[in-house]
C-alpha cells in the first residue's frame, strides 16, 4: 500500500493545517534569540527565561487541552491553538519589548499543546483507531516538516518582524482551512468526568519521557560535541532529522500491521546503536551513520506506544489521553535538557550521549508494561476486521 491511500482529502486537510501551523513556529525560532539580544537588549539568561516560558505553559496547559479535546470537541482545540498562535505572533510585533515576546511565548506554548492534541486525536477520529500509528506518523511529518522548513523562510525573511507576520498568515491559513473540515465527533456522547491522568497511562508517559531524553542532547550538544570533525555535527543532525520525517512519513503504519512491541523494541535498539556510536565523537562517515540509525529508529516508539494506548482506550478520552504522554514528554525534554547540560558541563559531552543510552534502557523496562497482555494474533485479527468493515463503509 502507498502511503496516504485511501486516508482521502479530509485527512489530508489536517496534516496540511498541522504543517501550516508548525511552519509558523519554526519561521520564528531561529531569529528569537538574536531579536531579545540585539534589537531588545536582553541578556543570556533573558533569552533561557524567554525559551523556557514555552515549555513550561504547555506542559501546564495539558489537562485543559485534553479535557477540551474530549468535551469540546478535537475540531475545537486544534482551531483554539491555532487561534492562539495567531495571537502569539500578534504579540511578537506590538511595541511591548520583551513583556511581548514572553506574552507570545506562553500563547504560543498554550496553542502547540493545542495543537498537538486536537491534530493527533482527529487524525485518529478520522482515520480509525485500527490505522493510529499510520495516522500519527503523518501528523508528526507535518509537524517535523513544518519546523524544519520554517527556519529556511525565517531567513528568506530576513527580520524577526517577518517571521512573526509570517506566522500570523501561516496559522490564519490554516484556521480557513480546518473551518471547512467537518467533524464526526460527538463529545457530548463520548466524553467522561473525573481525573485527567489514569494510572494505566503512568507507564506509557515513562516510556515515551525516557525515549525522549536524547532529544535535547541531539539538538543541544551534538554539533559542539562534534566540532573538532569540521561539519560532521552540522551534516550528523540534518542526516538525523531528515530520517525521522522520511521515516515517520513512510513507515508510521507499520505497528498498525505487526505487533507493536516489535516495533518499539527495534526502534529503541537501533536508537541505542546510533547514539553509542555518536558518543564516540566519530568523523563524518561515522557522525552520519550513528545519526541515520537514531533518526530511524526514533520513528518507531511514539507511534508504537501511542498506538497500543488508544486502543485500549474508548473515543472520548483520546484527546485526554495524549495529553499525558505528551506532558511527559514535555517533561522529561525538560529534565534531560537541564542534566545534559550538568553532565556536559562536569564530564564531557559525552557523558550527555551516555545519559540518553541508559534513558533507553529505561523505556525497554517501562515498555514491558505498556505491551503486556496484548497478544500478536489478536491484534492482527482486530486490525483486519475493523479494517473490512472500515472498506465496507467506504
Amino acid at each position: 500500500m502507498t502511503p496516504g491511500s485511501t486516508l482521502g482529502g479530509r485527512f489530508w486537510r489536517l496534516i496540511a493545517a498541522t504543517f501550516l501551523g508548525f511552519l509558523g513556529f519554526g519561521t520564528v525560532l531561529p531569529a528569537l534569540a538574536p531579536h531579545i539580544r540585539h534589537d531588545l537588549g536582553g541578556s543570556d539568561r533573558m533569552v533561557g527565561f524567554v525559551l523556557g516560558t514555552f515549555s513550561v505553559i504547555a506542559l501546564c496547559s495539558r489537562p485543559f487541552v485534553g479535557r477540551l479535546a474530549d468535551h469540546k470537541g478535537r475540531k475545537r482545540a486544534f482551531l483554539t491553538g491555532l487561534g492562539s498562535c495567531t495571537l502569539a505572533g500578534v504579540a511578537y510585533i506590538l511595541p511591548w519589548g520583551v513583556g511581548g515576546i514572553f506574552l507570545g511565548r506562553a500563547l504560543q506554548g498554550f496553542g502547540e499543546a493545542c495543537l498537538y492534541t486536537g491534530a493527533a486525536a482527529w487524525a485518529v477520529e478520522v482515520v480509525g483507531v485500527h490505522r493510529s500509528a499510520r495516522a500519527l506518523g503523518y501528523v508528526s511529518s507535518g509537524i517535523w516538516g513544518g519546523i524544519a522548513s520554517g527556519p529556511l523562510i525565517g531567513q528568506l525573511l530576513g527580520s524577526f518582524q517577518h517571521a512573526a507576520i509570517f506566522q500570523i498568515v501561516a496559522a490564519l491559513a490554516a484556521f480557513a482551512l480546518l473551518s471547512q473540515v467537518p467533524e464526526d465527533y460527538k463529545p457530548s456522547a463520548h466524553a467522561r468526568s473525573g481525573g485527567w491522568i489514569r494510572r494505566s497511562l503512568i507507564p506509557a508517559g515513562l516510556t515515551v519521557g525516557f525515549v525522549n531524553v536524547h532529544y535535547p542532547v541531539i539538538t543541544g550538544f551534538l554539533i559542539l560535541y562534534l566540532a573538532r570533525n569540521g561539519n560532521a555535527g552540522s551534516a550528523a543532525f540534518s542526516t538525523y532529522a531528515a530520517l525521522v520525517l522520511a521515516s515517520r512519513f513512510f513507515l508510521g503504519g507499520l505497528p498498525d500491521r505487526i505487533h507493536p512491541r516489535i516495533t518499539f523494541y527495534s526502534g529503541i535498539a537501533c536508537m541505542a546503536v546510533g547514539l553509542a556510536i555518536l558518543a564516540t565523537g566519530p568523523a563524518l562517515a561515522g557522525a552520519v551513520t550513528g545519526a541515520a540509525l537514531l533518526g530511524f529508529g526514533f520513528s518507531f516508539p511514539w507511534a508504537s506506544v501511542a498506538t497500543t494506548v488508544l486502543r485500549r482506550t474508548p473515543d472520548g478520552e483520546h484527546g485526554s489521553a495524549v495529553s499525558v504522554l505528551a506532558a511527559f514528554y514535555d517533561l522529561f525534554v525538560g529534565m534531560s535538557s537541564f542534566s545534559a547540560g550538568l553532565l556536559s558541563a562536569r564530564f564531557g559531552y559525552a557523558s550527555a550521549f551516555v545519559m540518553a543510552i541508559l534513558a533507553l534502557g529505561a523505556a525497554a523496562l517501562a515498555g514491558r508494561y505498556v505491551f503486556a497482555g496484548i497478544g500478536t494474533q489478536t491484534v492482527h485479527l482486530e486490525a483486519e476486521a475493523v479494517g473490512a468493515v472500515a472498506a465496507g463503509e467506504d
